[in-house]
């Protein structure tokens, strides 16, 4: 069997692994790059390997950056099943319409504003893609064997990163007649955090693929919750609107569990709350659905007819029109809306229009990757390219650190601490190099591992 890394080698997204052996090969995980301009454009290379001959993908989760190529697959002639855990298929019901939906208005109104350097500007994929690849899933339940073909099996490991998200653990035989197993950890989660049940812990592998998106930092000791409270209460201040970029997934949920406890205990006045993205309505409600997911915290609460991911105060704006209508808001108010990194969605149109005025906050509340809009405004860019437009930024911009989904250095050591056996190999993925090396001179020094770090494109022996 060998392995190409073709996606999150080095870099943070576009997570995407294709496997081969003699006569099969697959997919784990099928994600699109995210960020600048020239990490976009990878999106358009065709795989090095046809489609049509892809017998199988297996995703970790339904993140865009590990799920949202797979209708640019299918729209290359992949007819293959997509094995996923049901929350997964739930999810990606709402994410891969949604993503299409963006790669049409983006080309249209690239078009429109004569800014792309193609004409006509194309979508990556349409929503027909995204409805094809939707017919293809295949829900597989948590620790539950599925053949993948003669002599390859997997399962999935619930992993507490979002709603459905899970390592990958795959059994092949090789040269010889013996077996290796092969394990993606996906994203790992976090441990103590509400809603999701945590990380499964990692048993053994013969060949570890781990994730760094955290490998050099701690997310700290300090509350977020206290922390998110400052930064609202400071914003109240300003007299203005605040706003809120959070992936629609997890993270806004997670941002209302700690509202609703702020606005609860009084720490925070019941100030309105405006959900302004269709993918996040819906995604709350799954999240609230989800009680095999469900922490025992999350599970009292429900038990106690108490919802604690819709606080009193919230409304949602589903529709284009509710959305417009926020921009009469004079606040005080808060809006949260997608993407978490500023890279597209509704949240452009609330930066637009509020980032010049100072009366305004804005709240990143996630990791924000290298050339992400967000990464911008985090480090105190005076004005941002928004919609073909610069925009001053006057607003007040700040980040509540802690509110993350990824384990952090320490958590993915603890999550690794009680395995069986030593893997043979380890190699790091999903991270940028800088946290990938200190990561990866953490586990030689604590554990005596010596990791090492595909590149994009790199094919490796198993």
């Amino acid at each position: 069997m060998k392995l190409t890394v073709l996606g999150a080698g080095r870099c943070v997204t576009g997570s995407k692994y294709l496997l081969e052996w003699k006569q099969f090969a697959a997919m784990v995980d099928c994600g699109l790059f995210q960020g600048p301009a020239e990490n976009r454009r990878r999106n358009w290379r065709r795989l090095p390997f046809p489609p049509r001959q892809v017998g199988a993908v297996v995703l970790t989760h339904a993140h865009i950056d590990h799920s949202g190529w797979l209708p640019r697959l299918v729209r290359q002639g992949f007819r293959g099943p997509v094995y996923c855990t049901p929350p997964t298929r739930d999810l990606l019901r709402v994410l891969l319409p949604d993503a299409a939906h963006i790669q049409e208005e983006e080309a249209r109104y690239a078009n429109k504003e004569g800014y792309s350097k193609h004409s006509p500007a194309l979508p990556l994929f349409r929503a027909a893609d995204a409805r094809a690849a939707l017919k293809l899933l295949e829900p597989v339940a948590f620790d539950e064997w599925r053949r993948l073909h003669p002599g390859i099996r997997f399962r999935f490991h619930r992993q507490g990163h979002i709603l459905g998200a899970a390592a990958v653990e795959l059994e092949t035989k090789v040269s010889g007649g013996d077996r290796k197993t092969v394990y993606f950890s996906g994203d790992v989660g976090r441990y103590g955090v509400p809603i999701l049940r945590e990380p499964s812990p990692y048993p053994g592998s013969d060949v570890l693929f781990l994730e760094s998106t955290y490998g050099d930092r701690f997310h700290g000791a300090d509350d977020p919750a206290v922390a998110l409270a400052e930064a609202v209460s400071a914003g109240l201040a300003r007299g203005g609107v605040i706003l809120i970029p959070a992936f629609a997934v997890d993270r806004t949920q997670e941002l209302l569990f700690l509202l609703n406890e702020l606005i609860t205990d009084g720490d925070l006045p019941e100030i309105p709350i405006f959900l302004d993205s269709p993918m996040g309505i819906e995604a709350t409600a799954l999240y609230s659905r989800a009680l095999s997911e469900h922490d025992a915290e999350m599970r009292q609460y429900l038990a106690d007819q108490v919802n604690p991911i819709v606080p009193p105060s919230l409304q949602f704006a589903p529709t284009s029109a509710d959305s417009r209508k926020l921009n009469e808001l004079d606040g005080p108010a808060i809006i949260i809306s997608a993407s978490g990194m500023a890279t597209g969605g509704r949240i452009l149109h609330h930066l637009k229009l509020r980032l010049p005025d100072p009366r305004n906050s804005v709240i990143f509340v996630g990791y924000q990757a290298e050339g992400t809009k967000g990464r911008r405004l985090v480090e105190g860019e005076p004005e941002v390219k928004i919609h073909g437009e610069w925009v001053p930024v006057n607003a007040h911009v700040s980040q509540v650190s802690g509110l993350s989904a990824h384990a952090d250095a320490g958590e993915l050591v603890l999550w690794l601490a009680r395995r069986d056996r030593e893997p043979e190999a380890v190699y790091l993925i999903h991270g940028e190099y800088q946290a990938q090396q200190a990561l990866a001179a953490r586990l030689a020094d604590e554990l005596g591992w010596r990791p090492e770090i595909p590149e994009l494109g790199a094919t490796i022996a198993i």
